[in-house]
């Protein structure tokens, strides 16, 4: 992501340079510190399912091509917004977008469950490539439990986990769902989720609302859940809680498990959940709505409470103003529930913002702006996630919400806020030169780390005492000053790591 600045005006020359390397710390700048303007640390994001084909690929079955344009599209979409992260659904339904020798190929992706896509690539390789190049982060989205979707039209593949553990798979409703209360389930869903944090250099693992199905009926009857022998195991082993107390236990060991697995592989590596955005109706006093603690047995307050994750985003699907949801006042019940300090970066539905309809069917880009800046406002959040990226990349209608995004209040870059009880050493200071270009004579900022590549880079030049911002990929060593940066006299340098941590500021000043 970077700031954009006018075209080189035809026949300007470029101001020689010369140089001299400061280090903050010294007497000199102690007594005039150098302190260019603040950057906004705020997370956003945009959900890209690929479930049913919400937002890629458009259809099952596109030649490889044809995929990686799309998602390319999507990323450069994103940055040029101003987001800067992207959450790519990997794992829809005990499939893979990635190669796995654990799960089959998507049909979303291929049109057959278990085809590999031709000729070969990996999504999920390619994805994390691509974002990182652009500044984005790149988290890797998965659905625990659900097993398979009626719109995957295709044959099972053969190590589908109907047919490899058919005894853990029960049919609920048009679904299949591995069974939550089998301890085997919790423990092959795990495995699934660390063959990707070992193999892959994603930045978060992400998990979503789908946790026991969401209530299925037929005839005007209620479906149970089809749990019995596994709840008659437990209680045959010496288990005493009742039946939703234990459908409730089962989501939190998941939660609880999983998030130290991902810690004890890859302590850097996010770990968040997005629960729907109502705990408990009455929660606060004036919420109504569904009891996701009593329908879905998700007791997403525990898990914020006991810190079992490093962002939460409770999804909260409602305007500002709607009565027995309120935005504000939903958002700031949650921020209230997070007694660890946890990122706070609730979910927006933006893809009901459309114009030409009323409320409160579509909402106007007006909303989507105003919630954005009440959860800037709420001291205790800290980002958005957009649900999904579709409502950023149709033209027409829809078109007007990016615009209007980025002539407010992403009219700045962002970066992601830093996640400290992770606990990895700081970034250590660059090295910064400044030069000449041999071929152009445009003056040259050249970056390097004295180990590894840092996630970003911060660079914040000063020229006739206005200062301009560009955030870069951590591959990027060589940035070009703008035209309208000719004459810069001050050039800030800062390196940011995985998780968000600033290196010290390194200053480079050109003298005449």
């Amino acid at each position: 992501m970077r700031t954009r600045f006018p075209a080189r005006a035809a026949g300007r020359r470029v101001l020689p340079v010369w140089l001299c390397l400061l280090a903050m710390a010294g007497p000199a700048a102690a007594q005039d510190p150098i302190t260019p303007p603040p950057v906004r640390r705020e997370f956003r994001a945009a959900w890209v399912a690929t479930v049913d084909n919400i937002d890629w690929p458009s259809r099952p079955g596109l030649s490889t091509f044809q995929q990686q344009g799309e998602l390319l599209a999507i990323l450069d979409r994103a940055a040029a917004i101003h987001l800067n992260a992207i959450i790519l659904q990997v794992r829809p339904a005990t499939d893979a977008f990635y190669e796995s020798a654990i799960e089959p190929w998507s049909y979303y992706l291929t049109g057959r469950q278990g085809r590999a896509p031709q000729p070969a690539w990996d999504p999920l390789q390619f994805a994390i490539e691509a974002a990182h190049a652009r500044g984005l982060e790149l988290h890797a989205w998965f659905n625990p439990y659900r097993a398979h979707v009626s719109s995957d039209t295709s044959p099972v593949a053969r190590n589908h986990v109907s047919l490899t553990q058919a005894a853990r798979v029960r049919k609920y409703g048009s679904f299949l769902w591995m069974d939550p209360g089998d301890p085997a389930t919790r423990r092959y869903a795990i495995r699934v989720v660390l063959d990707v944090v070992r193999r892959y250099d994603i930045d978060g693992v992400h998990i979503d609302d789908y946790f026991y199905p969401y209530r299925e009926s037929a005839n005007g009857r209620e479906i149970p859940f089809p749990d019995d022998d596994s709840y008659r195991r437990y209680r045959s082993e010496g288990g005493t809680l009742d039946r939703d107390d234990w459908r409730r236990h089962n989501v939190d060991l998941l939660v609880e498990q999983l998030y130290k697995a991902v810690k004890d592989e890859k302590r850097w590596v996010k770990f968040g959940v997005s629960p729907f955005g109502i705990w408990r109706p009455g929660n606060p006093e004036s919420v109504r709505g569904l009891d996701s603690y009593v329908e879905i047995f998700a007791d997403s307050r525990k898990w914020l409470r006991e810190g079992w994750v490093d962002y939460f985003t409770p999804q909260l699907y409602w305007n500002i103003d709607r009565p027995q949801q309120r935005y504000p006042l939903l958002l700031q019940w949650w921020v209230e529930q997070n007694v660890h300090g946890r990122h706070l970066w609730p979910g927006n539905y933006t893809s009901r913002v459309a114009s030409g309809s009323p409320p409160p069917n579509n909402w106007s880009a007006q909303e989507m702006i105003n919630q954005v800046q009440v959860t800037r406002d709420n001291a205790g959040a800290g980002g958005n996630v957009h649900f999904s990226m579709e409502a950023f990349m149709k033209p027409g209608a829809r078109d007007s919400l990016a615009e209007r995004l980025l002539a407010t209040v992403y009219a700045e870059p962002a970066i992601v806020p830093a996640s400290p009880w992770l606990a990895i050493a700081r970034p250590a200071k660059p090295r910064v030169t400044l030069a000449a270009d041999s071929i152009s004579n445009e003056p040259i900022v050249q970056m390097n780390m004295p180990e590894s590549d840092p996630r970003l880079w911060l660079v914040q030049v000063r020229t006739r005492g206005a200062w301009t911002t560009h955030i870069l990929p951590g591959s990027e060593h060589r940035f070009a000053l703008r035209d309208a940066e000719a004459g810069a006299d001050i050039v800030c340098v800062t390196a940011i790591d995985r998780i968000g941590q600033s290196s010290p500021l390194v200053t480079v000043t050109h003298h005449d």
